[in-house]
């Protein structure tokens, strides 16, 4: 199994293009990488590929990834996109993806429901252009999406307010455990979780790479910098840094490899020179960048 890390930031990329946040000045002066938003692509065989999270930066990525390419006409080697949640970082691109011929799609009925199929909303609007077959992901349940590749979903729990389908609750958010069939091979992708609860620590444990939620390094990280009013905790990430952040909690699990995933603009692991940076190196863990490849 492959899996490309097509896009590693969090909303709005790094640079975002309406900060001048330290961090997004040194990428801007080329002191760091630049980074598209979330999304990773995964195949058993390198010819049949899915697609986890669609971001707005889609096209820029399936054109910087030379196996997604099309191979004649308008036949493409992806086969599906698999959701997450509901976030726009993770759904707009689904609007790009409207010249398919048809577009299947795995999402949590929550999500489903809150991107508004049949109604209003990205999904009815997509379905005006192409058909879209929605395969229901229910957490805990066994997926297979091809020949030697299976997945299931877990349910990454969340009280961050919902900002489309009140009420929803169950799904809202989820991590993927996929898998080699062939070679029992795991990786786990959950680029959003607010805690790492027992029933996720479970999910994690044993993987052979984790890709997981790296959004902030402190959680009070926007507030200082008078960016934002809320912690990461209260938009829906657990933070890397503290006494019972990400980084002091993954020490004690199994895991093959670990590697920070949908980074924010303002986080200072992006800078490879950064303290934090090196805190990570340390500690044996990565940062993602656009185009890291991981193979199990």
């Amino acid at each position: 199994m492959l899996l490309r890390v097509l896009g590693s930031a969090a909303g709005g990329g790094s640079p975002q293009w309406n900060c001048g946040c330290p961090v997004c000045a040194a990428v801007r002066s080329r002191a760091g990488l630049a980074r598209t938003q979330s999304s990773v692509a995964v195949s058993a065989d390198r010819r049949r590929w899915f697609l986890i999270n669609a971001s707005p930066d889609v096209r820029t990525q399936i054109e910087a990834s030379p196996g997604l390419h099309p191979q004649d006409d308008r036949t493409t080697p992806l086969e599906a996109v698999l959701l997450t949640d509901a976030e726009l970082d993770h759904t707009l691109g689904l609007l790009l993806l409207r010249e398919a011929r048809a577009l299947r799609l795995y999402a949590t009925p929550a999500v489903h429901k809150t991107l508004g199929a049949g109604g209003s909303g990205i999904l009815s609007t997509l379905e005006r252009y192409c058909p879209v077959q929605w395969r229901a992901v229910i957490p805990g349940t066994d997926l297979v999406l091809a020949d030697g590749l299976s997945c299931r979903a877990f349910d990454a729990p969340t009280d961050k307010r919902a900002r489309f389908a009140a009420g929803v609750d169950h799904g809202r958010v989820v991590g993927y455990r996929l898998t080699d069939e062939r070679s029992g091979g795991t990786l786990v992708y959950l680029p959003g979780v607010q805690s790492l609860t027992p029933e996720l620590r479970t999910e994690i444990e044993g993987c052979a790479c984790l890709l997981i939620d790296g959004t902030c390094w402190r959680d009070d990280e926007l507030v200082r910098l008078g960016l934002a009013g809320k912690t990461s905790r209260e938009m829906g990430h657990l933070p890397i840094d503290g006494p019972d952040g990400s980084l002091a909690q993954l020490r004690s699990l199994r895991v093959g490899r670990t590697v920070f995933v949908h980074m924010n603009n303002t986080n200072p692991i992006l800078l490879e020179d950064a303290p934090e940076r090196r805190v990570l190196d340390e500690y044996g863990m990565e940062v993602a960048m656009d185009g890291l490849e991981v193979q199990v």
